[in-house]
């Protein structure tokens, strides 16, 4: 298993500098959740930005290292904005993997359990799931792509029937 870090909310941190939330270039968030794991799972920071900011070539350089990578199951991490649109994207190239698309609301820094939560469940869900697909895992449920969808007037994910 591999993570791999976009951005997102789930990694933003307070500048007090401008007063901005900005998406830092590193790990951190998701280095101390791990500190707990007994056993690390590699970890790489390929984008650094908020998925507003996703362009098709980020989901192609993604696609990219997923692509050149022997691994076979994935956890990214994600903003929510647009993990729907990156997941339709990489569910249209990927039949032989396990993709796991998760994210946070709140920054880390400010709400660091609704991002463990998420995290852990993704990763316990990518390590023991059977089937390839790519799954979304947010606000206690993990589905396959399509069936959880951001409600952004509820602040949540919501099922699809």
């Amino acid at each position: 298993m591999k993570i791999l870090n976009t951005g997102g909310t789930f990694n933003k941190r307070y500048n007090p500098l401008s007063g901005d939330m900005e998406v830092p270039y590193d790990n951190k968030s998701i280095d101390e959740m791990m500190r707990s794991f007994l056993n690390p799972i590699e970890t790489a920071g390929v984008i650094y930005k908020d998925s507003l900011e996703f362009t098709m070539d980020d989901r192609k350089m993604l696609t990219n290292i997923i692509y050149a990578d022997e691994e076979k199951v994935f956890v990214i991490i994600h903003g929510t904005d647009t993990m729907e649109l990156t997941a339709e994207f990489l569910d249209a190239i990927f039949e032989d993997r396990i993709i796991v698309l998760t994210g946070a609301m709140s920054p880390f820094e400010i709400d660091a359990i609704e991002s463990t939560v998420n995290f852990g469940l993704a990763v316990g869900y990518a390590k023991a799931c059977e089937k390839n697909g790519v799954y979304l895992c947010m606000n206690g449920e993990i589905q396959p792509f399509g069936k959880l969808v951001k409600n952004r007037s509820a602040g949540k994910f919501d099922l699809v029937s």
